[in-house]
């Protein structure tokens, strides 16, 4: 349902001047953010090779390395979104991070560069080289941390920052804020193709000086870039922490838990000027679900209307924020194992990777880490044809402005996600029987002929999934939070993907001690592929993604969309009040 929604008057100190924002903004952001996405992916993408050919760590451990980070870098987005609804905003946060990021990028490129904070380089007459001792791997992690805590301070507030530069209460610009997604999503992905093409290139062939210090030099643009842009934006002040609020909501309800609930919900307490900072696009309105919470808006003789006392007294708003916000978690859970299975791109399909024959041309070869040119490439041209072609061809039977809803575009993004691991893991059944057929199958650092494009359908399935789920998931979690929380509702997107990454550290763990045999077998082995069972491993998560899949389509069809009553002016010479629900479904 496409509602129209008016434009309101703002007051109070969220007020900014009426011409800042729009699509002038736009070059700046999406500037910080290419070369943002530059940087971070320049430097995580071939960390497997890094870790495992210049610090010599054991693969599963290298592997648990990279997803832990990811993990940590994903988890450090609800610290960051906490200080910007609370009390920094999302300019300054954005800011600060950004620093920190700079800082921890500099200290990886070092350890790099100086060769006293690497092991030495493994000989070939070799055969166990010398692992990276505590010292290397304390610079190591520290560097990983502050990058951890910059992403934190990024991550949940570029983009809902960027969504904030349209006023979604101005019917002119509202119908832009989906298509910034979009567009978001897309300058982020090319930003990242360069990165795993040019800058893995550098990596693998110039040296991890360059391959390290180009990023981190593109960071230090991006934080140039975004600030020059301050004078234009439109930035919304915080209107205080929205954890508090649910947490004095849940308080209220407990300590009125023996009141009866009222008969007419309109009894419940209302106070227009108290939601004022947290409710510019409209106040949002009682549902009948889980009215437990109901109890914290009744009104008793002990308690002051004028100046109520938070912990005992809140507004139906203020109710329906923690109601909008547990609504949330069943869809939220859902994306976790679709990043689990996309998280193996750099771990096990990488390592794939490099056994396989990845000439393209006789003197050229794509590095192993490149192959994500082909997931990134696949995520352009879907976001593309999405934006250009299927909605506006969608949108003539469906009547929806942005032509399908996000539930619908996630759903998709599943079912494709599914497709993906179930190709990726004949693809490594054809991989095998290559490496068996020419006797290799106990030579792992022997190169199997076989193209490494038979991995390039799972690689480009992942693509697609993420072109749809992912964006889809950031448009739910900004459209269905209460508008005092989008940071912090972009920061679940990214805990999403933190759960994903620790439960790909779990599963992996698991099986690698599980599968294990006394002769030395194992699904996940260490140091030779080619003796392991790596499809297993896919169609185990296959089978995961199905049940989550039959679990999301429950969710989804039972899911209460966020109703919000919203002041409409009509202009026609003269200007009209009236109410209606909302929903920007």
């Amino acid at each position: 349902m496409m509602n129209k929604m008016a434009k309101v008057e703002k007051k109070g100190p969220h007020v900014d001047q009426k011409m800042k924002g729009g699509m002038v903004t736009m070059p700046f952001i999406f500037a910080n953010e290419v070369c943002e996405k530059l940087a971070v992916v320049g430097f995580s993408t071939n960390m497997l090779t890094y870790l495992t050919k210049q610090l010599h760590m054991p693969l599963t451990k290298a592997a648990n390395t990279l997803t832990n980070f990811s993990g940590t870098a994903s988890l450090t987005p609800l610290l960051g979104a906490f200080i910007a609804d609370a009390f920094a905003g999302r300019f300054w946060t954005i800011t600060v991070a950004s620093i920190i990021y700079q800082i921890g990028l500099i200290s990886l490129t070092l350890s790099a560069v100086l060769p006293k904070l690497r092991p030495p380089p493994c000989k070939n007459d070799q055969l166990v080289c010398k692992e990276a001792d505590s010292g290397q791997l304390a610079i190591l992690y520290v560097s990983l941390l502050l990058s951890a805590i910059g992403a934190g301070g990024y991550r949940p507030c570029v983009v809902s920052f960027g969504a904030d530069q349209f006023d979604e209460t101005d019917p002119t610009q509202k119908t832009k804020t989906w298509k910034f997604f979009n567009w978001y999503y897309f300058c982020m992905g090319a930003s990242m193709l360069v990165a795993v093409t040019v800058i893995v290139y550098i990596q693998d062939n110039i040296g991890w000086g360059w391959g390290l210090g180009i990023p981190t030099i593109a960071m230090a643009l991006s934080i140039i870039a975004f600030v020059f842009g301050y004078p234009l934006y439109r930035n919304l002040n915080p209107s205080g922490s929205p954890f508090t609020r649910l947490v004095q909501v849940c308080v209220a309800a407990y300590r009125k838990r023996n009141l009866a609930l009222v008969s007419d919900h309109k009894l419940l307490y209302e106070n227009e000027e108290l939601d004022a900072s947290i409710s510019l696009g409209g106040r949002l309105v009682h549902t009948n679900h889980m009215i437990f919470f109901d109890k914290a808006a009744i009104v008793t003789e002990e308690d002051n209307l004028r100046a109520p006392n938070l912990w005992r007294l809140n507004t139906v708003h203020r109710v329906e924020e923690l109601k909008s916000v547990i609504r949330m978690g069943p869809i939220w859970a859902a994306g976790i194992l679709l990043i689990t299975a996309a998280a193996q791109q750099n771990t096990f399909s990488l390592q794939q990777a490099k056994t396989m024959n990845n000439h393209m041309t006789k003197s050229f070869k794509i590095p192993a880490a490149s192959m994500n040119v082909f997931t990134l490439s696949s995520m352009l041209f879907t976001i593309a044809l999405y934006d250009r072609i299927f909605v506006p061809v969608i949108r003539r039977f469906t009547g929806l402005e942005r032509g399908i809803s996000f539930l619908t575009r996630m759903g998709i993004g599943f079912v494709i996600s599914i497709l993906a691991t179930l190709v990726a893991g004949f693809a490594e059944i054809k991989r095998k029987q290559a490496a068996f057929a020419h006797g290799l199958q106990d030579k792992p650092h022997e190169i199997i002929p076989i193209s490494v494009f038979w991995l390039a359908p799972q690689y480009c399935l992942h693509g697609m999934a993420e072109a749809f789920m992912s964006i889809g998931h950031l448009e739910f979690f900004y459209d269905q939070a209460p508008e005092s929380m989008r940071s912090t509702a972009t920061a679940f997107f990214w805990l999403a993907i933190s759960a994903g990454s620790y439960t790909s550290t779990l599963l992996v763990s698991i099986i690698h001690k599980y599968s294990a045999r006394p002769d030395g077998s194992n699904w996940l082995p260490d140091n030779n592929l080619n003796r392991g069972k790596l499809e297993y491993f896919y169609w185990l998560i296959t089978l995961l993604q199905v049940g989550n899949l039959i679990y999301y389509l429950f969710c989804a069809k039972f899911y209460t969309f966020k109703p919000i009553q919203v002041h409409i002016k009509e202009i026609d010479g003269q200007t009209e009040d009236g109410i209606e629900l909302s929903s920007h479904v």
